[in-house]
């Protein structure tokens, strides 16, 4: 049962297809299954913060099963790539279906080009990698494979990550803020790897060059074969996406800072510096992202034995909830803040002051 609850992830894609293919106001259920009933359905299931044994991980880490779920997403995203684009070309459209088919395809930018393209980014064969950087181009967000395992990995929870917001911070701001500063951490991190090896900063080999050009390619070629308008709505799809994204991030670490020592290096990062949350169905669809305390402390672990701890800190609902409940900046300060208070006091009576305003 372990294995095969996690085929409910591939709920979401399906869901995506038949919204696209039954048209009309069809498409806008995937925005209302994600914000409305599964938000709605993790305030009341239960949640499990149990963990595997170490014999049942040490099956489940050689189990190829998992892989192949997530191999499986790669030819899904594509297809709904295309299938999206000849929709909004070839059918009639009112301008409310339009927006919700846009809506519909941002969400599977988010879920799976963008999530899943995040955890086998973390892989260190080059077909997984490879397959990272190919999801990541249905969203324009392949920077992302740069700065989130050589940037944020390092910085998560300071100053210097521009993915981890800020208490007080509101989500809109946060947005721009992140954006713009992992795209631009992006070509710092490739102009440091060259300067290495020697090499100008522009050359041929730089990533960030050819991560550029492949998406310019990508648009170009949808605006030669299905018209200029189709991109135009691709790209707002893409945007959707990045933005689901960076509401993500702005909740795995809001408000939460590593401590520095009396030499200013910071204090490894631990499973205290990332909220968590263990409502199921959150981590079955986003293949256990919301355990996300356990990948931070140990970044290569794979989806499916990420673990719970008991210090680390608790969402007040799944990540869909969340999510929504960041939206409205008082209110989420207004939950928030208490809980980081609290995570405060907690390690400054245990002699570890790790959590700063």
């Amino acid at each position: 049962m372990n294995k095969l609850k996690y085929i409910g992830a591939l709920f979401m894609p399906l869901l995506v297809f038949v919204s696209l293919f039954t048209g009309g106001y069809w498409p806008f259920n995937v925005v209302c299954f994600t914000f409305v009933l599964l938000p709605l359905l993790e305030l009341v299931l239960p949640m499990s913060t149990s963990n595997m044994t170490k014999l049942e991980e040490a099956i489940s880490r050689e189990d190829s099963f998992y892989d192949g779920l997530l191999y499986l997403i790669v030819p899904m995203q594509y297809g709904l790539l295309y299938y999206f684009l000849w929709i909004v070309t070839e059918r009639t459209l009112n301008p409310v279906e339009l927006i919700g088919c846009i809506l519909a395809f941002g969400v599977a930018c988010g879920a799976f080009g963008i999530n899943v393209a995040h955890e086998l980014g973390h892989r260190n064969t080059w077909y997984e990698q490879w397959m990272s950087k190919a999801l990541l181009l249905t969203s324009l967000n392949t920077h992302f494979f740069i700065e989130h395992n050589c940037g944020h990995h390092l910085n998560v929870s300071t100053q210097e990550d521009p993915a981890s917001a800020r208490r007080g911070e509101w989500l809109y701001f946060f947005w721009f803020r992140s954006m713009f500063g992992e795209w631009i951490n992006a070509w710092k991190l490739e102009f440091k790897r060259l300067k290495k090896e020697a090499k100008h900063p522009l050359h041929w080999s730089n990533s960030m060059i050819q991560y550029q050009i492949i998406q310019a390619l990508l648009c170009t070629g949808i605006a030669w074969h299905f018209g200029l308008w189709t991109m135009v709505y691709f790209i707002i799809a893409a945007i959707i996406g990045i933005l689901l994204l960076e509401t993500i991030q702005y909740i795995e670490h809001y408000g939460l800072r590593r401590s520095r020592n009396a030499q200013g290096s910071y204090e490894k990062t631990r499973p205290v510096h990332s909220w968590n949350s263990n409502h199921p169905l959150g981590r079955i669809l986003l293949f256990e992202l919301t355990r996300h305390s356990d990948h931070h402390y140990i970044p290569s672990r794979r989806y499916q034995i990420l673990r719970h701890f008991n210090e680390s800190p608790q969402l007040p609902t799944g990540y869909p909830g969340s999510m929504l409940l960041s939206l409205f900046p008082p209110l989420f300060f207004w939950v928030m803040h208490p809980k980081i208070d609290q995570l405060m006091a907690r390690d400054l009576q245990e002699g570890k002051p790790s959590i700063e305003h």
